[in-house]
């Protein structure tokens, strides 16, 4: 069963579209946690998007409706990213209500073309048909093309073979931007838990994959550890950058707050 990119969904993305052909990075944050309450207080914030990680962090696909649900509730759908790189993942997030994904671990030009494939209905791709949320409109389902023009779909290169790949990925119809995972990267093209900042190559293979992105036209998303970075990235062309999680802003000011108090 799938569900439909109702007028919120379709927002959600064509807000991500308009910074971008505007030439403005956009800004997220990252959902880890797995509670409904949370996922609406991230969704009503002013960031570009959202995006729910089904791959490391505490969700599964069990708690995903409730916590798109949430999110809908508060004016947004979020991009999702699949646990893994199969047709099951991806569809089961497009048919939770996500505006998008962010699909991982995608090698080669044919890894790129099963996550395209699988966001949008045939004869593009091969999503089935079956409305999750069709009976919650008055109008039913929309149509499978307008669903296929909302949805976003990202892919994740983080490794040696995707980088050797790069020109032929992101020339695959439907792959609307490259994610980078900086960590991932970095392990799998042999430079341990190097960064941008103390590893010259890293830094070299960030800004080569940037530059591939704006050259063919499609996003380019770095996933940031803090704030400088992503304002550093930004101001060397990534056009969508994840600026904070969630787990990680409830700590931090958690300690700030103790600290204040205790100061």
């Amino acid at each position: 069963m799938t569900t439909v990119p109702d007028s919120i969904t379709a927002r959600s993305s064509e807000r991500l579209r308009a910074r971008w052909r505007d030439g403005a990075p956009a800004f997220g944050v990252w959902s880890t946690l797995s509670d409904p309450v949370v996922a609406e207080l991230l969704a009503a914030s002013d960031f570009d998007y959202v995006c729910v990680d089904l791959q490391h962090g505490l969700a599964t696909s069990a708690e995903l409706p409730a916590m798109l649900q949430a999110m809908r509730a508060a004016g947004r759908a979020p991009l999702v990213r699949p646990a893994w790189n199969d047709p099951v993942h991806v569809m089961r997030a497009l048919d939770s209500g996500a505006a998008g994904v962010v699909v991982p671990m995608v090698n080669s030009a044919e890894d790129a073309a099963r996550a395209a494939s699988a966001s949008r209905f045939p004869p593009i791709g091969i999503r089935s048909w079956g409305p999750m949320w069709g009976d919650v409109r008055a109008d039913g389902a929309l149509p499978p093309g307008e669903q296929d023009a909302a949805v976003l779909c990202l892919v994740m290169v983080e490794t040696q073979p995707g980088i050797d790949a790069l020109d032929e990925i992101v020339a695959v119809p439907g792959v609307d931007g490259v994610y980078i995972g900086p960590n991932d990267l970095a392990l799998g093209t042999g430079h341990g838990r190097g960064t941008y900042r103390d590893t010259p190559q890293v830094d070299a293979l960030i800004q080569r994959i940037i530059d591939t992105c704006r050259a063919a036209g499609i996003a380019a998303g770095l996933h940031c550890s803090d704030i400088e970075m992503a304002r550093h990235w930004a101001g060397r062309g990534a056009t969508m950058l994840t600026g904070a999680t969630d787990s990680t802003l409830l700590k931090s000011a958690a300690d700030a707050t103790v600290a204040a108090l205790r100061g």
